[in-house]
């Protein structure tokens, strides 16, 4: 099985360290990062990423805004929705909207390494 190529996106950037860490040190490749939904989306273009981790609350774009824009892009895209606790609304939209699986705030490692192997 080849290495999975992953953009992270989140406004904070002690979880997208947080995120590359883990991702890392189990074998995914993680090629890109992004601190806003517009970002996301530019990088998605230029790296086409395997994976996204998409955090749902973010300044100027937020989660699902990007996630739509990015299925304009490739409609087979792999995004998983990052949230916090109790945007239970916010991850049915972005199931509704195309998001493969989410992963909710505070997350553990097992967690993430279990939903990005389901894909």
């Amino acid at each position: 099985m080849s290495m999975k190529n992953i953009l992270i996106v989140d406004d904070a950037m002690f979880i997208r360290l947080n995120l590359k860490i883990m991702l890392e040190k189990n074998g995914f490749a993680v090629i890109g990062e992004a601190e806003n939904g517009a970002v996301a989306v530019e990088k998605y273009r230029q790296l086409s990423p395997d994976i996204v981790t998409m955090d749902i609350t973010m300044p100027e774009v937020d989660g699902i805004t990007a996630l739509k824009k990015i299925k304009e892009i490739d409609k087979n895209c792999k995004v998983i929705m990052v949230s916090a606790m109790g945007q239970e609304k916010l991850i049915r939209d972005a199931i509704m909207a195309g998001a493969r699986d989410f992963i909710v705030k505070p997350f553990t490692e097992e967690k993430v390494i279990k939903v990005l192997n389901k894909l």
